[in-house]
């Protein structure tokens, strides 16, 4: 048998390798970052101090502010870092490290707006029984469990990513540490590592999207039995907002995670990342703000108390 080098050094090959585009995209990425820390931030603190937006709805939506600035905080200053110092140069043990902040929040973003369409459905089909289902209490339990089985799923991944070698190839075909191009250049058996993502994908993804399409379409026959068009009309704008999320966070994750292995579509997957991984956190609060009539009064009030507005 011949002696193989183990590699414990990773190139991140980023979305360009053209000299002349590091800049521009350096430029546009830290713009998306602070515009995304911002974003959410404001709603995050809008829902804090502001008493008309202590409900479970504002609840999760200022959670999903948090876990949107955590997970591009995962992946974004790695990526500006190396676009700025050209170096792409990660440690093995790093890459880990930060496959396992982005796959916790990124399944607990997952759980939490099929947690967040459940709420919605109990609101629309059972308001007289709201507060008494979605007390304070559960609202917090139901937190607390999301973080304990993401926590869960991701020190899972990350035990068995520890066990395997690098022979061969060590540039990763991406701007972070992503797992699908992770397992792609390894010389170890990932058969393992891929089960796990199958396994988690029915788990997190296929499980929470059943009852997310299941909720809104309860809601919607419900909606559509609702005699006032206003009424109708600002039911809807609430739920096309979290649907819109839905939609875009679930098409780019299932395209990356559930097509990666079988062919090489680098050009393909990286757009995908950005979308999931830079570009939805991004958007969150832009849908969420824009089509959110108490989210803008909310605003208008903390201006006006700051004498800004």
């Amino acid at each position: 048998m011949k002696n193989q080098t183990t590699v414990n050094m990773l190139v991140l090959t980023g979305l360009s390798d053209l000299p002349s585009l590091q800049l521009p995209l350096f430029l546009v990425f830290l713009l998306i970052y602070l515009m995304t820390l911002t974003g959410n931030l404001i709603i995050f603190f809008l829902i804090i101090i502001d008493s008309h937006l202590h409900t479970p709805m504002y609840f999760f939506l200022g959670t999903l502010a948090y876990l949107d600035m955590s997970s591009s905080s995962v992946t974004l200053p790695r990526m500006l870092f190396d676009l700025f110092t050209h170096k792409r140069v990660i440690l093995v043990s790093a890459c880990i490290t930060q496959i396992y902040f982005f796959f916790f929040f990124f399944t607990s973003e997952v759980s939490l707006l099929s947690v967040m369409s459940c709420d919605r459905y109990i609101a629309i089909c059972r308001p007289l029984h709201y507060m008494q289902i979605m007390s304070w209490k559960v609202c917090v339990w139901l937190l607390l469990l999301i973080s304990c089985f993401s926590a869960l799923n991701s020190l899972l991944h990350t035990v068995f990513l520890s066990k395997i070698k690098f022979c061969r190839s060590n540039a990763l075909q991406n701007f972070f540490c992503d797992l699908p191009q992770f397992l792609q250049i390894s010389c170890s058996d990932t058969f393992i590592n891929v089960l796990l993502i199958f396994l988690s994908g029915i788990l997190f993804g296929v499980g929470p999207l059943g009852v997310t399409f299941y909720t809104y379409f309860t809601i919607i026959s419900t909606v559509l039995k609702i005699p006032s068009n206003q009424v109708r009309s600002k039911t809807f704008s609430t739920c096309s907002s979290h649907l819109t999320v839905v939609f875009i966070f679930y098409t780019t994750v299932f395209f990356n995670y559930f097509r990666s292995y079988a062919n090489d579509h680098y050009a393909e997957d990286k757009v995908a990342s950005v979308f999931y991984a830079v570009l939805t956190p991004f958007l969150n609060p832009l849908i969420y703000s824009l089509r959110n009539q108490e989210l803008k009064s909310s605003l208008k009030r903390a201006l006006q108390r700051l004498h800004i507005f």
